[in-house]
């Protein structure tokens, strides 16, 4: 599969996201910032100096929802809080429901060495009314979040523990917890993900030098390769949803660029 290079000279990419306008949001984890980039390529900064943003989603009434040392939803250069823990050291990726509820992974854990002693980090949801309720506990190192097209499986990647945790969704009833796709990350470990419209999981694959396909139940259905050992995560977007995004913190064909975006068209949305 063809990937496009729409742009790079990052640290650590993350967080793809595409507007109705075909503008498509990013961050930098590590070196800091969250940009814009139009359809044209034009590229401007929105947030400078903002590190360890993992996500965003776009917000109805303007701007968007960010993650970082807490939640935030920014517009115009304006910030309010929604969301902030004592011994939460990130949040990392988040996601929408129908509804527009914002579902976010709490990292508790220390990021510069993931072979130390894991301090369980929790799944929350920011209502509309601004109340937040917490999910469920036990996730290592929290990732991608994603939802089943009907909405009753509630997927969450747990880097560290080499899979994806899946639970079954009703309401505010969150069961059924089981543990998905370990054998596929026995090398490197899954990072952000998105679901397409048949229900399949797509996960960023770190130290796999791909994006994976994967069943709902976790089966290795197919695999883009990707020039980079370091793939952080993948997103759909465009004016039908049927472009992929592919972000990294490096390039293996050009090592000068370091992190990167790429697009391709993997034929579903």
């Amino acid at each position: 599969m063809e990937l496009e290079t729409l742009a790079w000279g990052y640290g650590l990419v993350e967080g793809p996201r595409t507007d109705v306008e075909n503008n498509l949001y990013f961050t930098d984890a590590m070196g800091g910032g969250i940009f814009r980039r139009a359809p044209g390529g034009d590229i401007v900064t929105l947030v400078a100096d903002r590190k360890m943003v993992g996500w965003l989603v776009l917000h109805a009434d303007g701007g968007f929802v960010m993650t970082g040392p807490n939640v935030q939803h920014w517009r115009d250069g304006e910030a309010r809080d929604l969301l902030s823990r004592d011994g939460v050291n990130s949040f990392n990726d988040c996601h929408t429901d129908e509804s527009g509820r914002v579902y976010v992974g709490a990292i508790r854990s220390d990021l510069g060495d993931l072979k130390a002693e894991k301090v369980m980090g929790e799944c929350y949801r920011v209502n509309g009314d601004g109340s937040v309720d917490e999910l469920y506990g036990g996730v290592e190192i929290s990732n991608g979040i994603g939802f089943s097209p009907d909405g009753s499986t509630l997927y969450h990647v747990d880097s560290t523990s080499k899979g994806v945790i899946a639970h079954d969704i009703d309401g505010d009833v969150v069961s059924n917890r089981r543990h998905i796709g370990r054998t596929v990350f026995e090398r490197g470990i899954p990072d952000g993900m998105c679901v397409d419209a048949d229900g399949n999981l797509w996960v960023a694959h770190v130290g796999g030098r791909r994006v994976v396909k994967l069943s709902p139940t976790g089966d290795l259905l197919d695999e883009i390769p990707v020039p980079a050992k370091a793939v952080t995560s993948v997103a759909f977007g465009g004016p039908e949803m049927s472009d992929m995004y592919i972000v990294t913190a490096d390039n293996m064909d050009d090592e000068s660029r370091g992190g990167t975006i790429f697009r391709c068209s993997p034929g579903v949305q």
